[in-house]
Order: C-alpha cells, then sequence, then structure tokens
C-alpha cells in the first residue's frame, strides 16, 4: 500500500490551505501534548504524527484541534460497535473486505486531495452487516492518521451503487447511520471536499434524499450524482482513477487488497487502542451524554422503499 505524498510545490501550497505554518507547528504540537496531559478523562500520551494530522485537518485551530481530539476519544468509547475487534482477518469484517472494494486511491489530484472509492463488487449479500462496513471505513481513516505524512489537502469520495439493491438498503440501521456521520463529521480530522455518486438509480436517490438531513450543510452542497461516468473526469483526472472507472491509475483491485493487508499489519496497534479512550467518569463536570451527542430522539425517519 502506497500513498503517494505531495511534491515539495504541492506541498506549500497544502500548507498554505492547511493553515501550516512550520515556523510554529512543532510549538502547536507541544501545546496538544500538554493539553492532552492535563485532562484527566483523556489518554497522556498519543502518536505525535496522529496529533500533527488532528492540527492539519483543524487548520492549525488549537481550540478545534481540542474539540475534535476529545470527541474522538469520547466515540471510541460511545460506539463500541465500531472501535472493538478490529481485526480484518474476524469473519464479519472478513464478508466485508470479500465483497466490496473500499480504498483510497494512491495518488494526489491536482489540488493535492485523496480520492476514495467505496463500491460493492456483488449484489448476492444476504449476511453483511452495516455496522462492520463502518468499522473497516473507519480502520482505514485511523491508518490514513499516520499514512498522510505531510498531509492533503482534503479527502474526496467515490460511492459506487452499481450493485445497489432495495435489499441492501432495507438492513440500513438509522441509528446506526447517524452515530457514523456523527463521527466522521466531529471526530476525524477530515476535510471532505466532494463526494461523487456514480452509478445511481431511483433507489439511489431515495437513499441521498434520506442522508442529507444528518449532514452539514457544506457537505451537502459538495455531492455530486452523476447520469454517466464522462461527467466525473469534470472534477478527478483518469490518471488518478482506478480501471472501473475508465482510468489510467491501476488495478482498483489490487490497491483494494493492499489495504486490507495494511489493515492486518495494523492489528496489534489495533487492538492496543481499545483502551485508548475517554472514561467519562474522570470527565470534568457532568459526563457525555450520548443520547444528546447523536441527537437520539426517537424522531428517526424510517427508510421505505418499495
Amino acid at each position: 500500500m502506497t500513498l503517494v505524498q505531495p511534491s515539495p510545490e504541492l506541498q506549500i501550497n497544502i500548507r498554505k490551505e492547511l493553515n501550516e505554518d512550520v515556523n510554529t507547528r512543532e510549538s502547536d504540537l507541544q501545546h496538544i501534548k500538554e493539553w492532552l496531559l492535563k485532562q484527566p478523562h483523556l489518554p497522556d500520551t498519543w502518536d505525535e504524527s496522529r496529533l500533527m494530522t488532528f492540527l492539519r485537518g483543524c487548520k492549525f485551530s488549537l481550540e478545534k484541534c481540542k474539540r475534535k481530539l476529545d470527541m474522538y476519544f469520547t466515540m471510541r468509547t460511545a460506539v463500541p460497535e465500531m472501535f472493538s475487534n478490529r481485526d480484518i482477518t474476524n469473519p464479519e469484517l472478513k464478508l466485508v473486505v470479500d465483497v466490496g472494494q473500499i480504498p483510497p486511491l494512491p495518488g494526489l489530484t491536482p489540488e493535492g486531495r485523496r480520492v476514495i472509492v467505496l463500491r460493492g463488487k456483488t449484489p448476492e449479500v444476504e449476511n453483511y452487516n452495516i455496522a462492520d462496513i463502518c468499522k473497516a471505513v473507519l480502520m482505514i481513516g485511523d491508518v490514513r492518521l499516520e499514512a498522510e505524512q505531510t498531509g492533503v489537502a482534503g479527502d474526496v469520495y467515490i460511492l459506487d451503487a452499481s450493485v445497489a439493491t432495495a435489499n441492501h438498503f432495507g438492513k440500513i440501521n438509522p441509528t446506526l447511520i447517524k452515530k457514523f456521520l456523527v463521527i466522521v463529521q466531529e471526530a476525524y480530522p477530515v476535510k471532505l471536499k466532494e463526494v461523487h455518486v456514480v452509478n445511481v438509480s431511483p433507489l439511489v436517490d431515495t437513499i441521498i434524499s434520506w442522508v442529507k438531513p444528518f449532514l452539514k450543510e457544506k457537505i451537502r452542497n459538495r455531492i455530486h450524482v452523476h447520469p454517466n461516468i464522462e461527467s466525473l473526469y469534470e472534477f478527478i483526472p483518469k490518471d488518478i482513477l482506478p480501471d472501473v472507472y475508465g482510468g489510467t491509475a491501476g488495478d482498483i483491485q489490487k490497491f483494494h487488497d493492499e489495504w486490507m493487508e495494511k489493515l492486518k499489519e495494523y492489528t496489534p496497534w489495533f487492538k492496543e487502542q481499545e483502551s485508548i479512550k475517554a472514561d467519562e467518569s474522570k470527565r470534568p463536570g457532568k459526563p457525555t451524554n450520548y443520547d444528546d451527542l447523536f441527537g437520539l430522539d426517537g424522531s428517526f425517519r424510517q427508510l421505505c422503499i418499495d
């Protein structure tokens, strides 16, 4: 698994976009490390490279970085179904990775953005658990906290609905989806620049309409639905895209397999991280109310699919 890092010239532009000052970033990192030491409910220390990724994702706003880190470790406690038993060789996760493809692509767009693909390979899946899909996506996110060594100018997602069926979406758990979207939007230092939905159908349009209320407005405005693959090229050059989308970057299955091997290598790290999370009993003031955090007030609209 290789992620192409930005060229020196592109790094200059990315640092400008991320508000990264090479003269002060180390002192900012030290500030965050000292802040962690003072938080009784959070881990005392954590990987410096990942802390730097949080700073970059927060445009070096120290207060925003603190909020993100607090939320990140809180999510590990609040949503154990997505942050425990993270062994990619487990049967449940192996089913997900065998029937889908979820790789970040090696190259960067001209703006310095990373492209990530989420697609299924077959509609014949009866026993999948959407929590396992969410877990695998977040596992890749955790690896990227370290792997994006010098930072990127944001993420671009391609969501491929070519094998989506009513049976798949009929299994969606609204509460779980809300939790996942809160985690992605509030706990990870992700700068989501674009979402491209390809191989759409009326069914997919229904799903998008259902999910949009759970998204921040700026993210809703960054969703692009493509009637054909040609329109995707207006946003992402062919040399970044894999073969399945008419690109020249290479075989998407190869990229996927490399990422699954990387997740396997990280198994000891994932196991170690299960105990590195927020301890609500030690949080100053009131413990976090998870229902308030996720907006779980019983007001979810059920997803009706004929």
